[in-house]
């Protein structure tokens, strides 16, 4: 670990004893550090803002308050700039294999997300309307000089149609990053994590994102629609439900072009941009041909 890192973890004032830090792996935009004192565990997430990835570090605290008032996510115990520490939950994250048996209490988080955070945001939230994200992204490539910058024209035409197909359409407040181990399953229950990415949205770009990570079959997904809504879905909403699966595929496509040109985090994101690039081509393919 980096001394500089380790120094920044021991000189939170919260701690009363020595601290021992270990590390969690698996973050692309911050880092995250589990401590112990004495029999107490705690999160450490240590990350600055990311203005091209409209990553705010107060607006994620915002989101971590709101979530942790209404029982979505661990308390937190204490934030500085750049630092936010977290209760820690003893759990598992979910995987693709353990979705399936937990989707009916996931579509009620999920649920509760968009019904309820709002009343219990206190300070300036922010929107991440996903078509303007990814106009935001085509911009910061074409202005940095993206090897990618010939394609941007095409993606945007294809942007503009899957926008048609979902206008006009109502904003709720999204996680906006429903990947599956963002759930903690601690035995009882499960928890959500991880709200620097969350936002004003569609409610239906966080079923299609959270489908997608989950490489759900057409029968999963009219199953988690059917269920999030609680009736029989018509052609217009699955519509536009897949066309909002398609925005959110293309979403981490061009989050993985940018971070080509900017993370100095050890990730090949080349290949990480290629592959989410051909499952976008082949969803909106799909959706092209119904």
């Amino acid at each position: 670990m980096n001394k500089n890192i380790e120094n920044s973890i021991r000189s939170i004032p919260i701690w009363n004893e020595n601290i021992k830090i270990q590390t969690i792996d698996g973050g692309l935009t911050n880092q995250n550090f589990l401590i112990e004192e004495n029999n107490k565990k705690y999160v450490v997430r240590l990350g600055d803002d990311i203005p091209e990835h409209n990553v705010s570090r107060s607006k994620e605290l915002i989101a971590s308050n709101a979530a942790a008032e209404i029982g979505l996510s661990p308390a937190v115990i204490y934030n500085t700039k750049g630092v936010l520490v977290l209760e820690y939950i003893e759990g598992t994250m979910l995987s693709i294999d353990s979705i399936v048996d937990k989707l009916e209490s996931i579509i009620s988080l999920i649920k509760k997300i968009h019904s309820e955070m709002s009343k219990k945001l206190y300070g300036h939230s922010v929107n991440f309307e996903v078509f303007d994200v990814i106009k935001h992204y085509a911009k910061f490539l074409k202005n940095h000089k993206s090897s990618y910058t010939q394609l941007l024209p095409s993606l945007l035409f294809q942007v503009d149609k899957l926008e048609i197909n979902t206008s006009p359409y109502d904003i709720v407040f999204c996680h906006n990053d429903l990947i599956f181990t963002n759930f903690l399953d601690d035995g009882d229950r499960l928890w959500i994590i991880d709200w620097e990415y969350s936002g004003f949205n569609n409610l239906l770009f966080d079923l299609g994102d959270f489908a997608s990570h989950s490489n759900f079959s057409e029968n999963k997904e009219i199953f988690l629609l059917e269920n999030y809504f609680e009736k029989k879905i018509n052609e217009k909403l699955l519509l536009e439900f897949n066309s909002f699966k398609c925005a959110a595929i293309l979403r981490e496509a061009m989050w993985g072009m940018v971070a080509e040109l900017t993370s100095k985090i050890d990730f090949n994101f080349l290949i990480y941009t290629q592959e989410k690039l051909a499952k976008f081509n082949d969803a909106y393919n799909k959706l092209s041909l119904k």
